[in-house]
């Protein structure tokens, strides 16, 4: 037997200038056989959780770092003897091995891999097959969709978003009628197991919990001290009679354009909040060095609650969507954090935010800017109140908008008025929210 080499594994900066993250899982064991591009283990950076392929193909020779542990970059956590003896074949063919390069970055690429459909029959005719095995002649026609699952049912909305996902549909099972799978089973289907390593770090001293703060609640504890002490808040509050669009949300909801995607009031104050970003372009901004600098392109940040936390997925220019584009990115953006399947760059970048905290029944905030932005847009929760309406009193939907901005880039005339601008639109959506 030749000599062995044993490749040592270093935590690698999986992006956004990572600098240390958390052991979460392991998913593999000491003396696994592994193949490249297999997942290796799962970890907790400040922005999302990730698995990380095996660069190598061999055997699993020491796991170097614990789970729960949190190390730097550049660290070894794992070897891998090349060529090491293994009991079976791994059974890729040479001219199918993927480059031993890492490649995938980003979480739970390991659900629903692709896997080569058999030949049918034992043939392909894309490709020709080395297989001399003479087969016994069948007594009668052969079924050409013998042995094939049949496709599972799904609506193409749903399908794209488990392609998104990385979910298998075939290993969904549906709830919808006739065994459909729908928007609710693919995400469902999505979600980890809640990690138990969190639990297992919290001890208890009389009587007083002590958890550690790590991952997303200690970024999200760092930023929002770093914002709130650097940019001088402002908040100013609006309500605003939204009943035209709570009638044009129900009107949305039957229209095919926004099939499979979720149609609310968040969506149209997301659209107006573009729109009046434009033509107040310093809510678009951000504060440098003695200088402001504005952003050609509106990166719409939406607060997601998600089970790790308070996650902000960023729609890529969403000042250039239409509404059913941004009613799309927005539904699968969100889905992509609460499932904790967003990338880190995915939860990057963005230049204004919007957060809803009308979901939890909670009328209004005063929220706190994400670093780097100066402004961020609160939804309050939309109910029917007694209102003045065409002179009388009547029970119409009514919000309360909130806006923080940084009162070095905007003052307080341009903040009342942006966010008269944002209510306008809500009181009375127009053809311009539509418009694609």
């Amino acid at each position: 037997m030749g000599s062995v080499a044993a490749q040592r594994f270093r935590l690698p900066d999986v992006g956004e200038g990572l600098t240390e993250a958390e052991i979460v899982t392991w998913r593999v064991a000491v003396g696994d056989q592994v193949a490249v591009n297999d997942p290796l283990v799962e970890i907790e950076t400040a922005k999302s959780l990730v698995e990380l392929p095996s660069p190598y193909a061999g055997v699993v020779g020491e796991l170097l770092v614990a789970a729960g542990e949190l190390v730097p970059v550049g660290t070894p956590i794992i070897t891998i003897t090349e060529d090491g003896p293994m009991d079976e074949p791994i059974g890729v063919p040479d001219d199918e091995k993927p480059p031993s390069t890492l490649v995938g970055y980003g979480p739970s690429h390991s659900r629903g891999r692709a896997r080569r459909r058999p030949p049918l029959n034992g043939r392909n005719p894309a490709r020709p097959t080395e297989d001399t095995t003479p087969t016994p002649a069948p007594t009668e026609a052969a079924d050409p969709t013998a042995g094939v699952p049949p496709r599972p049912l799904a609506k193409p909305p749903v399908r794209k978003l488990a392609k998104d996902l990385g979910i298998d549909l075939a290993s969904v099972a549906g709830t919808g009628r006739d065994g459909v799978v729908t928007r609710e089973d693919v995400v469902a289907a999505s979600v980890p197991p809640a990690p138990t390593i969190a639990a297992a770090q919290t001890t208890v001293v009389d009587g007083d919990e002590h958890i550690p703060v790590r991952g997303v609640r200690a970024a999200t504890a760092a930023a929002m001290t770093a914002s709130a002490f650097t940019a001088p808040h402002v908040t100013v509050f609006h309500t605003v009679d939204v009943t035209k669009s709570v009638k044009l949300v129900g009107k949305l909801r039957a229209d095919k354009a926004f099939e499979g995607v979720r149609v609310t009031v968040m969506l149209l104050a997301a659209r107006a909040l573009c729109l009046t970003a434009r033509e107040f372009p310093d809510l678009n901004a951000t504060f440098g060095d003695q200088e402001i600098l504005r952003h050609p392109r509106i990166h719409l940040g939406v607060a997601t609650a998600a089970a790790r936390g308070l996650l902000v997925p960023t729609i890529e220019d969403a000042g250039g969507l239409g509404l059913p584009a941004l009613a799309r990115e927005v539904t699968r953006m969100t889905e992509l954090a609460r499932s904790g399947a967003a990338s880190p760059a995915q939860l990057s970048g963005s230049t204004i935010t919007l957060t809803n905290i009308g979901v939890f029944g909670v009328d209004s905030g005063t929220p706190i800017l994400n670093p780097g932005q100066s402004a961020i847009l609160c939804l309050g929760s939309v109910r029917q109140t007694p209102a003045e309406h065409r002179g009388r009193i009547a029970l119409r939907w009514t919000t309360q908008l909130a806006m923080s901005f940084d009162h070095r880039i905007i003052d307080g005339q341009q903040g009342a008025q942006a966010l008269a601008r944002i209510g306008a639109i809500l009181r009375n959506p127009k053809r311009e929210l539509l418009l694609v």
